[in-house]
């Protein structure tokens, strides 16, 4: 639960830990026991205003298998049942509602039983169990691999039904891009000259992910930026198509793909995101404030 959060704009700190129980700082050895009836979780802090509660919702949500009441694929038993712990009436009317339109979306055949309870007293885990994909990153991805997480979410969240979904949101640039890695003709596309004020979004989520303020002439034909406005968003891979090694460029949170990141941008980083029109939505300064994103606006002045 902690990289999936972790590094996002508006996260100010993920710690791992012990809630719900009835004793007083478990540690990891008694909650295993499962006698202590606590739970591990992660306790976030973040800043609605840039990251709000309904997003930490819709991510959670594609991380769990919200179907089971016994545990978490491999990891089975009480304390690992998943929860989402509210601190007031607004989180708890908001993950109801979250948890009801997932019902309600039958992308699961099953109920879902992953309960919202009040937040009761949190006790931090041991030193060696936080930020454990940093610091024991093969054990992690052993872990991850073998749990079988990652074929249930792709299988529950990239179905046949939401590739249809996605086919008829988006045109068929749009799809081919953000899907397949097509890259649009140079010149050609509807954003290499436009050098208004704005934010230019993700077109499919709708994260801000490039400013105007970044934005540069490459003379390559497709739009250039020195930076993201926040690393957090954007997943760099790499890329050995075309028989070069080249780093891609993917938005974090929908995982559309971008385009690729270059270093022969302006000094003194000279980073150069070049990036395709079809995977972005250009938001103009004007109009920030009617789409939610009025927080932005320091970044054009």
């Amino acid at each position: 639960m902690v990289k999936p959060f972790d590094e996002l704009p508006g996260i100010v700190s993920l710690v791992s830990g012990y809630t719900g129980g009835h004793t007083v700082n478990p540690t990891y050895e008694e909650v295993g026991t499962e006698t202590t009836g606590h739970v591990e979780a992660v306790q976030i802090t973040f800043e609605p205003a840039v990251f709000p509660y309904e997003r930490l919702l819709d991510i959670y949500w594609q991380l769990i298998d919200p179907t089971d009441k016994g545990g978490q694929f491999m990891d089975r038993g009480y304390s690992y049942r998943t929860a989402i712990f509210v601190h007031n009436d607004e989180q708890r009317k908001k993950a109801e509602a979250s948890r009801t339109a997932l019902q309600a979306s039958k992308r699961f055949k099953d109920p879902i039983v992953t309960e919202i309870l009040p937040a009761a007293p949190f006790y931090t885990a041991e030193a060696m169990h936080q930020n454990y994909y940093k610091t024991h990153p093969l054990d992690y991805k052993l872990y991850l691999k073998g749990s079988g997480r990652d074929e249930f979410l792709e299988q529950h969240w990239n179905s046949r039904e939401d590739q249809k979904r996605l086919k008829s949101q988006l045109t068929r640039l749009q799809y081919e891009v953000t899907q397949h890695k097509a890259i649009e003709p140079l010149y050609e596309n509807e954003y290499w000259n436009e050098f208004r004020d704005g934010v230019y979004v993700d077109v499919i989520s709708g994260d801000p992910l490039f400013s105007s303020a970044d934005k540069f002439d490459s003379a390559t034909g497709w739009p250039s930026f020195t930076g993201p406005i926040a690393e957090g968003l954007i997943w760099r891979e790499a890329d050995y198509s075309g028989g070069e090694v080249r780093t891609a460029l993917r938005s974090r949170l929908s995982g559309a793909y971008l385009g690729h990141l270059f270093f022969d941008g302006p000094e003194p980083a000279k980073q150069h995101y070049r990036v395709n029109s079809a995977a972005l939505r250009f938001i103009p300064k004007e109009e920030l404030e009617a789409n939610g994103l009025e927080r932005y606006l320091e970044l054009l002045r």
